[in-house]
């Protein structure tokens, strides 16, 4: 293990309380949850010093909750600030999930002509009295550690009133830099991967807030880690010679662990041994199962199934294992699990099989858990805040996405791919049935410009929708089966409900989804000649960091994806 940088930093909060005079009334907008925004308000007061200390991250929505009154209000209008290095939309994004806070009433946003750091909110009446507000959206334009433009949140401070204030360079803000800083020009080998573990443990003080609106909840914490993983990508990208997003770059699996602390601020970054446990949780009954599944337990379903096992190793050691049914139908391969942190897919893809397995004639492959190394991450982290979506865990142990290691360019280092080869040789099938899942609420990294840098169209959800991907002259045929499966899936009951929820918060936040839409499911379908299999059907389940009854609602519309996109492919072979 070598130890790139350790250090502790002085909590912004303490820095204001301390510095502060009697008399000295002052603005601020720090990287804080808000009941220590608020306690360090009263401590401020005890000093004889009135303070008003807001929220950097989301100023907006924070405002809503804790400023702004809308006893009597029946509409509102939010002017927002577009700025010409950021998307069009992106401090409409931050606003999220607004408009499904304010009940009945109407909100509608529109674009201000200004890039001006700051909202217009227009609050009107039922007695028809108009009240007229300004909400700072303290924002700073520099080069990120990608080296692109972005335009990211910021602290801020306002010491007069009516002054314009000035930057305040928060210990969230001074952390992130300082650790990317030390990462960036460390002495790395030359070639991937250049590491096993990067482990990035900070200890922070910011408790999240749960918002009255599905799975939504504001978290300094998770935002963090998604910054942290996505920047230091960004940077093994770039060193490698790598286009930025380029999913094929395997530098090791780089983990940020951000945990809660009592107060202090630290960081420690470290690079470690890869481990090949697991942190299996207990049995559940499949059917019913309200978190993802221990490991041990989706290798005792795949002994249920029966088959012919094949299996492939991982670059921890750990095994991918899978199950072939040989039968006189058209072959289909399932898998779930390329992303790890996506959480349904698996078990959902189990459901399935457990029933085709039973059918006359079945003819598939099942791969629940395509990669388990991501998988004991995803466990492992869950163990500090389970509702975090850890998209650390979304990639292999290699650092890579799965997906995009081929025979030509993954020389020895094939390791979790090779399960799909096999399939293909065993089974000679022509449909591929992907489970995949998205962020179950808003992901952001808003200290690298808010919106997640290549990954804009998953920041919100937008409901269960489908994905077909094919070779050139099977468009006849991706389209025939994704009106066969929408068919299906719109029998479920509330599941169209759920979608339309979903998609009318994200067009009023975001604009349109981009979606075409087929028998009330969103769909993309569109040629790729990347996969090997003519034809993939995609699923895209809003799933990171759902549990309970909204876990088992997931999955069951995974195993009800398979089971009609099976029967669907079996009439669609026969006639074509």
């Amino acid at each position: 293990m070598t130890v790139i940088f350790e250090r502790g930093f002085e909590r912004t909060l303490s820095r204001l309380v301390a510095d502060a005079k009697p008399g000295q009334n002052f603005e601020a907008w720090t990287f804080d949850d808000r009941e220590s925004r608020q306690q360090a308000e009263r401590e401020l007061r005890e000093k004889g010093v009135q303070a008003r200390i807001r929220s950097a991250y989301k100023p907006l929505v924070n405002a809503f909750i804790e400023e702004i009154d809308l006893h009597d209000v029946n509409a509102i209008e939010i002017r927002y600030p577009v700025h010409p290095n950021a998307p069009d939309n992106r401090f409409r994004l931050e606003a999220y999930p607004l408009a499904a806070m304010v009940g009945n009433r109407e909100i509608i946003f529109v674009a201000k002509a200004d890039s001006d750091f700051h909202y217009d909110v227009l609050l009107k009446g039922n007695n028809g009295q108009e009240r007229r507000l300004k909400v700072l959206a303290p924002n700073r334009v520099h080069i990120d550690a990608a080296g692109e433009t972005s335009v990211s949140p910021t602290g801020w401070l306002i010491r007069d009133d009516g002054a314009a204030g000035e930057r305040l360079l928060t210990d969230y803000e001074e952390l992130f830099e300082g650790t990317i800083a030390a990462v960036t020009h460390f002495d790395w080998v030359t070639s991937e991967p250049y590491f096993e573990e990067l482990n990035i443990c900070v200890a922070l003080p910011a408790l999240d807030e749960a918002l009255p609106v599905g799975d939504e909840v504001m978290s300094l914490r998770e935002a963090l880690h998604e910054d942290f993983y996505f920047s230091l990508l960004e940077f093994f990208q770039k060193k490698s010679g790598r286009p930025l997003g380029d999913r094929a770059l395997k530098p090791g699996q780089i983990v940020p662990q951000i945990l809660q602390s009592s107060g202090q601020i630290s960081v420690k970054v470290e690079t470690q041994p890869l481990s090949s446990r697991y942190w299996d949780g207990p049995e559940q009954q499949i059917e019913m199962a309200i978190e993802p599944l221990a490991v041990q337990q989706i290798e005792a379903e795949l002994d249920k199934i029966g088959g012919e096992t094949f299996e492939a190793l991982t670059r921890s050691g750990r095994a991918v294992r899978a199950r072939y049914i040989k039968g006189r139908d058209a072959a289909v391969m399932i898998s779930g699990g390329q992303h790890a942190n996506e959480t349904t897919g698996g078990t959902g893809a189990l459901r399935a099989a457990r029933r085709l397995a039973k059918l006359e004639g079945a003819h598939f492959t099942i791969s629940p858990l395509e990669n388990p190394d991501g998988y004991a991450l995803h466990q492992r982290l869950r163990t500090d805040s389970p509702r975090h979506m850890y998209h650390a865990a979304r990639y292999t142990a290699l650092g890579d996405d799965l997906e995009y290691r081929t025979e030509e360019t993954a020389g020895s280092h094939l390791f979790e791919k090779k399960i799909r080869f096999q399939a293909e040789k065993l089974t000679g099938a022509r449909l591929h049935i992907n489970l995949h899942g998205y962020p179950a609420h808003e992901w952001t990294r808003p200290l690298s410009g808010y919106v997640p840098r290549n990954f804009a169209m998953w920041t919100l959800p937008k409901g269960f929708f489908l994905i077909a991907r094919y070779h050139s002259g099977w468009a006849a045929q991706a389209e025939q089966l994704l009106d066969k499966v929408t068919r299906h899936l719109g029998a479920i009951p509330g599941l169209l409900d759920y979608n339309e929820r979903q998609i009318a918060l994200y067009e009023t936040h975001a604009g349109e989804t981009g979606f075409r839409i087929i028998n009330g499911f969103p769909c993309l379908a569109d040629i790729d000649d990347r996969h090997t299999v003519p034809l993939t059907l995609i699923t895209e389940y809003p799933d990171e960091t759902i549990y309970g009854e909204a876990f088992v609602a997931g999955h069951t519309a995974q195993m009800e994806t398979v089971l009609s996109a099976y029967h669907a492919w079996q009439e669609i072979m026969a006639s074509s």
